[in-house]
Order: structure tokens, then C-alpha cells, then sequence
């Protein structure tokens, strides 16, 4: 299996600790932040990871290497000096995707098992659909929630929507056949949303309804709330 993370963005809202260091090298518990990520990923069953990299991500490329210590092989996808966006990266990298691979953000860590919605595409899903995405309920919890979903399907998706009905989220990690990222236009910025939204009013992409919190480092309060799951897990009798 076949595992895609996204940590070329800017990390803005974690500044001044992201003007010297990627994101996805933040401490947590007392490591980079992509150490816990990658050896999840790893338990979960995936035998390759292509980090998308932009921003600082000579740094990132140094300290994971080949991914062989965290218990995957590690490629690597430059974006260059012009960010092209989430859906942009997984464009520039489709040389290296596999024909279904999951799809997931440098900075999420996700308390589930990464493999289900892979498998639920590669098993169940046969060809009535192009993408699985994990989905919780989050009714404005944790972020704003984008999805309405009936348990089944996605059959709406709305980034920043303020609509009361879309009362799930996206989860952070997503199933996808690489032929759909022929829909993605060719070194032009572009966010996954879009996409996201497309598949969805066409009936084509899943919902894996996932009932535990996400985590992420892409804020303070986050990264703080996270750091200390992590302390309390790893020390726990």
C-alpha cells in the first residue's frame, strides 16, 4: 500500500517556529513530528511513502532519508520554488503514484486505522466510485465542519461553508485512484477542494465515518493538545 503526505505548505499560523524548520520537523512528545506520523503509516501496513515537499523540505528530506528506520520506504516529490497546492503536489507527483493510494496532510496525526479507507476503495468499492474519504462528525467542534454525508457517501462537500446541514468533516486522510489526478491541471496551483467537491456532486467518492477527534500541528493550541496525548500515551503504565 501506498501512502501520499502533503508537507510542502508555509505553516504560516506556526511562525516564527516554521521561517527555519518544515512543519511536519515540529517537536512533539519529544520528536519530529514526522517520525510519529511515518511510523504510523508503517503500523498500519504501508510499504511506501511519497513526502511532497516545497518549503524547507531539504531539511525534512535529510532527516527522514529513506524511510527504512520508521519501517517504509521513503520517495520524495519536489513542488520547486512555486507552491502549487495540495492538489497541485499529488499532480507533480503522479509519476510516483501508485494506481490507489491514500492521500494524507504533513500535519494531521489521525487516531485510526489509515489502511480502511485504502482498503475500502481497493475492496468494496469496485468501480461505482473514484475516492473514499474518512470523514467525523464534527458539528463545528474541532474546525468547521465541510461534508454532509448519509454514512455511505460524500454528497456534499463545501470548504468554509457556514451551512448548519454540513455537520461532518473532512478527517484528513483520503482513498484515491490515480487516474483522477488527470483531472488535476498540470503545474497550475490547486487545492484539493476542488476536487473534493466534484467527486462528491458526481456520486463517486465514499464516506468512511470515523468516530474519534483528529489531531494537528498546524496551530499552536493544536500542537499543544496533541503533544500532550502523545506524553500521556507513550507514559502510560
Amino acid at each position: 500500500m501506498q501512502a501520499v503526505v502533503l508537507a510542502g505548505g508555509l505553516a504560516t499560523r506556526m511562525r516564527p517556529l516554521t521561517s527555519r524548520l518544515p512543519k511536519a520537523l515540529l517537536e512533539v512528545a519529544g520528536r519530529p513530528f514526522v517520525d510519529w506520523q511515518l511510523e504510523k503509516l508503517a503500523l498500519a501496513g504501508f510499504s511506501e511513502v511519497i513526502l511532497c515537499i516545497a518549503h524547507l523540505g531539504a531539511m525534512l528530506k535529510d532527516h527522514v532519508g529513506d524511510g527504512a528506520r520508521f519501517g517504509t520506504s521513503v520517495r520524495y516529490s519536489a513542488e520547486g520554488p512555486t507552491l502549487l497546492g495540495t492538489a497541485g503536489a499529488l499532480r507533480a507527483a503522479r509519476h510516483l503514484l501508485a494506481p490507489t493510494f491514500l492521500v494524507t496532510y504533513g500535519d494531521s496525526y489521525l487516531p485510526f486505522d489509515y489502511a480502511a479507507p485504502l482498503r475500502s476503495l481497493n475492496l468494496d468499492g469496485a468501480s461505482d466510485c473514484d475516492g473514499v474519504m474518512s470523514v467525523f462528525k464534527n458539528e463545528g467542534a474541532w474546525d468547521p465542519s465541510n461534508v454532509i454525508t448519509d454514512g455511505t457517501w460524500v454528497l456534499a462537500y463545501e470548504k468554509g461553508t457556514r451551512n448548519p446541514a454540513f455537520d461532518h468533516i473532512d478527517y484528513g486522510a483520503m482513498a484515491l485512484r490515480k487516474s483522477v489526478i488527470d483531472l488535476v491541471p498540470d503545474g497550475i496551483a490547486s487545492g484539493l477542494d476542488a476536487l473534493q467537491r466534484d467527486l462528491a456532486q458526481r456520486r463517486r467518492l465514499r464516506a468512511l465515518v470515523v468516530h474519534e477527534r483528529f489531531f494537528e500541528i498546524g496551530s499552536p493550541e493544536g500542537l499543544a493538545t496533541l503533544d500532550a496525548r502523545l506524553r500521556k500515551e507513550s507514559y502510560s503504565p
